[in-house]
């Protein structure tokens, strides 16, 4: 019984950590807002070292369109805008020597359904990885020596209530997620 338990804590745990990461996914598709998050991706080469943006410079947003980038050193200014370009988020750094300043233009309604559908592909790998992890759990139940037919039916039927539930957590994420990019 303690084996059954521990294989549907394990279940718990592994779509928890799916969940927040379809969640943390979500937040760098960019709704039209500047948001920090957008950059969460951009790695700076910095004395040599690929690193993380946020951990090079302060990035705060003053407003809705526009995102300040402020270097701990002003001599990567040029490496953030570099990798900013690099990265293919269609965003166009500008520095004053100071910092770097973002500018996210406006959505267009083509823009607005290609990100919709990604916020869709991005949901749908979630989806796929917690039904892996409910068939991957089942699959240790059937192997479990010892349990009743009725235990290891009952901690199924557990699993798939917790898997249906991650599901409709996925889907709730997602529809809001619509809702903020179509949004104008």
């Amino acid at each position: 019984m303690d084996e059954i338990q521990l294989y549907l804590e394990e279940a718990m745990d592994l779509m928890n950590k799916g969940l927040n990461h379809v969640a943390h996914e979500l937040t760098k598709i960019r709704a039209g807002k500047a948001n920090p998050a957008m950059l969460d991706g951009v790695m700076v080469s910095y004395y040599g070292a690929m690193t993380p943006l946020n951990q090079v410079s302060s990035l705060t947003t003053p407003d809705a369109r526009t995102i300040f980038i402020k270097p701990w050193e002003k001599n990567i200014i040029p490496e953030i805008e570099k990798a900013i370009t690099n990265a293919n988020l269609g965003l166009n750094p500008q520095n004053d020597g100071q910092q770097v300043i973002i500018n996210v233009p406006i959505l267009t309604e083509e823009r607005r359904k290609q990100l919709v559908k990604q916020v869709g592909h991005e949901c749908e790998h979630g989806r796929i990885s917690i039904r892996n992890i409910r068939k991957e759990t089942n699959e240790h139940l059937k192997k479990i020596k010892g349990a009743s037919e009725d235990d290891i039916k009952n901690a199924e039927d557990s699993v798939q209530e917790m898997t249906n539930d991650f599901i409709s957590k996925i889907d709730a994420f997602m529809k809001k997620k619509e809702i903020e990019i179509m949004t104008v």
